[in-house]
């Protein structure tokens, strides 16, 4: 009697455990991989890319001023009579008080490494003050840097110059509608070549980008010797890129 319990309660035992395994493995398993496959595979999924090219209708000139001087009073002082010289010379050129931006300012002791002596040599201060200016007719961007390297003197740095589009949104757009129309093509061939009815979008995905240009170099050059000649500078274009993923249904 006792050995016949046994054998009931140990198929009883070994159904629990084959049902149990059938529900963690079998069928909520089997479930969760076929909703992850349906969402990621079902459908035609295409990228398109549209590109719209654009003439720059703002130059950001970074421009500044550097003084060395024995002590950091009069280093600022140099800087400051400098600075102040360059900042008037860009409000005399037509830029506004919103376009000058001031992006960086560091007073820094300047020394140098004697080997003979084993120690470092006192050279003095260095202050350097830098400043962004928008200037938005870019056509008078080469007489604008004349003038502030003149204004600045021998203490003019001009670091860079670069092209920017002031209100994007137009070319975006149209960069926008591009990129769509291309990926829908690209997903009707697709359809048409696998001999199924395309329907309607399900997803879509954007993503854009606008290069800003940068000329460096011998524009510092060019400060420090102060041309009587205006400076050359050429906008040229600016290419704006939009991308699409698009997935659609198969009806």
């Amino acid at each position: 009697m006792k050995k016949t319990w046994l054998v009931v309660i140990g198929a009883a035992l070994l159904l629990g455990v084959v049902v149990l395994a059938g529900c963690s493995n079998g069928v909520d398993g089997t479930l969760e991989l076929k909703g992850n496959l349906n969402s990621q595979q079902e459908g035609i999924w295409v990228n398109g890319e549209g590109k719209v090219t654009a003439v720059p209708d703002v130059a950001v000139l970074r421009v500044g001023v550097e003084a060395r001087e024995d002590t950091v009073a009069e280093a600022q002082d140099e800087a400051k009579v400098a600075m102040d010289n360059v900042i008037k010379a860009l409000k005399d050129e037509g830029v506004a008080d919103k376009d000058v931006q001031t992006q960086y300012f560091n007073i820094q002791k300047v020394t140098r490494w004697d080997n003979d002596k084993q120690q470092e040599i006192f050279l003095g201060y260095r202050v350097t003050n830098v400043v962004t200016a928008k200037i938005r007719d870019v056509a008078k961007a080469g007489t604008v840097i004349d003038a502030v390297a003149v204004a600045g003197g021998d203490l003019t740095r001009v670091d860079s110059i670069s092209f920017t589009i002031d209100d994007p949104t137009p070319y975006r757009e149209q960069a926008r509608k591009l990129a769509v129309a291309a990926a829908a093509a690209k997903a009707k061939t697709l359809a048409e070549v696998a001999d199924v009815k395309l329907g309607k979008a399900t997803y879509i995905s954007e993503s854009s980008y606008i290069p800003g240009p940068i000329y460096r170099g011998d524009m510092i050059a060019m400060a420090e010797s102060a041309p009587a000649m205006e400076t050359p500078i050429s906008p040229g274009e600016m290419e704006i890129t939009t991308n699409v993923q698009i997935a659609y249904e198969i009806d």
